[in-house]
């Protein structure tokens, strides 16, 4: 990922209220460099898309500064930014064809008409649209339609592209490949792409690094593995992945840190926030991360006692719901179905036993 010193937008002390009492971003600093995919992820109300509208100019801050190399453009119009847009409902101009869809760009811009067929022709062909300059949005599925619009907010060749949603129209599987094509754009290009979604794996897809968004503030700012193998709170822990939850009271403080659990039991992890003896914390852990061992198994460390709930099959996996009492919800675990070749599958009413490795096991205050 292309970085230097000097950010290509910086976020400033950014604030936005609507009403002038609740404020739907707080205090926002952020920056963004050259070259990078950003992706902007939280729940619905969280500010992220706000976070775009006031980066493209469709909003403006109610206090603080957005940077563009340097200079200010808090105050400059969106069609003076010369940002390329990619909106969830395409935002295609019906009666105009393909081509002079993606066109316009260049038109508004008094472009050459020389010009703008070989920009067109060289976008069309990178989102995989060739021979279909003639056409009208309405005889396009809707992947293609999306495709025209990708072509559309890069013909011009921006040195930034922000999307909102874009994919979320679109099925499941045609979302997955375009997900692994506008990466592959990106790669190419080596343009700056900002990008919002709810979706957490579409985030980890795609990104570079990932803000995660939560009323209004910025929870976690990192690189998609950081994000997924280090929250930095409870939060993101539950809203980036699945976990596996355990509750208790922390034991023994420090940065690897002892949990009891109301039973009695006793599970080590990392202390992430540094917690003090006696809070009442969460360990989570990813699913994955669970190793299964038969109930007659040498007691180990960090290990409990459960017996499976359900099993559900998810084709390249499974998944068991395990009960561990205590009061606690079920613990999930994923076995890859690769690791079960020549062995009998888990049964609901098997009796295990839960290994939580403390190297991947995080724990937060509540």
């Amino acid at each position: 990922m292309p970085t230097t010193a000097e950010p290509l937008v910086r976020f400033q002390r950014v604030q936005k209220t609507y009403d002038g009492e609740h404020l739907v971003v707080r205090q926002l600093d952020l920056d963004i460099h050259r070259g990078e995919f950003l992706s902007l992820l939280g729940p619905s109300g969280s500010g992220k898309t706000t976070t775009l509208m006031m980066l493209a100019g469709f909003e403006s801050p109610t206090s603080g500064d957005i940077l563009l190399d340097g200079r200010q453009i808090t105050g400059t119009p969106p069609h003076k930014r010369h940002f390329g847009m990619v909106f969830q409902n395409y935002a295609l101009f019906p009666h105009l064809t393909v081509g002079q869809n993606v066109a316009y760009p260049l038109t508004v811009r008094k472009v050459s008409k020389d010009d703008q067929t070989t920009r067109v022709k060289r976008a069309l062909d990178m989102v995989q649209l060739k021979g279909m300059t003639d056409r009208l949005p309405g005889q396009l599925s809707g992947g293609q339609q999306q495709r025209v619009a990708l072509a559309r907010a890069l013909v011009f060749e921006p040195q930034l592209v922000l999307m909102d949603e874009p994919l979320g129209a679109l099925d499941k599987q045609l979302r997955e490949h375009m997900q692994l094509e506008l990466k592959e754009i990106h790669r190419q290009l080596g343009v700056t792409f900002v990008y919002v979604t709810h979706d957490q794996g579409e985030a980890l897809t795609m990104s570079d690094r990932v803000a995660v968004f939560n009323e209004g503030v910025i929870q976690q700012l990192d690189t998609v593995d950081r994000l997924y193998e280090m929250p930095a709170n409870r939060f993101v822990a539950g809203f980036v992945g699945d976990n596996t939850v355990l509750k208790g009271t922390l034991q023994t403080a420090g940065e690897h840190a002892v949990m009891a659990l109301p039973n009695g039991g006793l599970l080590g992890g990392l202390n992430v926030g540094g917690s003090a003896t006696g809070a009442a914390v969460e360990m989570c852990i990813r699913p994955e991360r669970v190793v299964l061992h038969s109930a007659d198994a040498a007691p180990g460390t960090n290990t409990l006692a459960a017996e499976v709930a359900r099993v559900i099959y998810y084709g390249d996996h499974l998944r068991l719901l395990c009960n561990v009492g205590a009061g606690q919800t079920e613990a999930t675990v994923k076995l890859p179905m690769s690791g079960l070749i020549g062995l009998a599958p888990p049964r609901a009413g098997d009796s295990v036993s839960l290994e939580f490795p403390v190297a991947h096991a995080r724990i937060y205050a509540v």
